[in-house]
């Protein structure tokens, strides 16, 4: 199969990438084989470029928000039909027996395996993946439109639930990449008012398009105070001036898996209780919650698509923060 591996990390330069052909996965008793149509590309696969988050193999093929159609299942699996398409989050697999998984924080399983880091992943024509652990897609949703859902909605969409923004609250998005248009669409059908804060004149614009209620530069205060906000752009420096932005006993959260480092700050951005939390990872749970909720209200990500191939492109302009939405690869 063709494949677009990835041989060593810390190279800083989406040049690392390079085409191969390899051989095809083979399925275990409870996986599927699926015939990958699309793959999301996500910052996070720049972390991994860049030895931020050094990977687990090498060579490795990167990609964690996959769709396919299943070509073959193992003799173990139930519950799903050849040529159904489902999709492959960043969580490939947790041992569902420890504490964190039985108190169902599996996304903190000490066992975790995740897609396109521990194990190879979507950009590729093919893989294999645990049955437990493939969500079954919405019809409603095609290859392009499903991809970003599971990595970019998902995370989005937990780090939403922990800010504690309720209906009618106000809630402040940093960075206007790929997550924080599915959390404003999701969060204005809530009943939420949505403050966008990015560097780039045509994200704001983009988030007034889609029914933000204020759009303003990281360093402007908003017209009120927030109930919650959340940092999808992985710098540190954000954070005292999202603090400076909430509200008595908001709450701020940071989305990505990497971040620059949080300067020094005073302790009265967190009196008043407010406070700050993280997303690791997300469970199943969250990713299955946030289809459905993409299928029922129509989410559609705006995304830019590019062959398989030209995943260095993508990932140029994910760095370069050049993108309209989401980078999907079409495999």
């Amino acid at each position: 199969m063709k494949a677009m591996v990835l041989e060593r990390a810390g190279a800083r330069a989406e040049s690392a990438l390079r085409p191969a052909s390899l051989p095809d996965p083979r399925p275990l008793a409870g996986d599927l084989l699926l015939k990958i149509e699309a793959c999301g590309v996500c910052r996070t696969d720049l972390h991994i470029i860049d030895g931020e988050i050094p990977p687990h193999k090498s060579p490795l093929v990167l990609g964690h928000q996959v769709v396919g159609r299943i070509l073959k299942m193992g003799r173990k699996v139930a519950g799903f039909k050849p040529g159904q398409r489902v999709g492959v989050p960043w969580l490939y697999h947790a041992c569902g027996k420890c504490d964190k998984c039985l108190s169902g924080r599996e996304n903190l399983c000490g066992r975790a395996r995740f897609t396109g880091y521990d194990v190879d992943g979507g950009y590729a024509e093919k893989m294999a993946v645990p049955a437990a652990f493939a969500h079954p897609l919405p019809r409603n949703l095609s290859p392009l439109e499903a991809a970003p859902l599971l990595c970019a909605g998902a995370i989005g969409y937990r780090a939403w639930i922990k800010s504690g923004t309720a209906a009618g609250g106000r809630l402040g998005l940093y960075g206007f990449g790929a997550s924080a248009p599915l959390v404003l669409q999701a969060a204005r059908h809530r009943g939420c008012d949505v403050y966008v804060f990015s560097r780039g004149a045509k994200h704001r614009k983009l988030a007034l398009d889609l029914g933000a209620a204020w759009a303003g530069e990281p360093g402007d205060r908003p017209p009120r105070p927030l109930d919650g906000a959340i940092i999808f752009a992985p710098a540190g420096p954000l954070a005292p001036l999202a603090l400076e932005a909430l509200d008595k006993g908001g709450r701020l959260v940071l989305a990505g898996i990497f971040m620059s480092p949080i300067p020094k700050m005073k302790y009265r951005l967190l009196y008043e209780e407010r406070r700050i939390e993280t997303v690791a990872h997300v469970t199943r749970k969250d990713v299955s919650e946030f289809l459905a909720l993409a299928s029922k209200i129509q989410i559609h990500p705006k995304v830019e698509v590019f062959p398989l191939e030209e995943a260095p492109s993508a990932l140029k302009k994910i760095r370069d923060s050049s993108l309209q939405g989401s980078a999907v690869l079409m495999c």
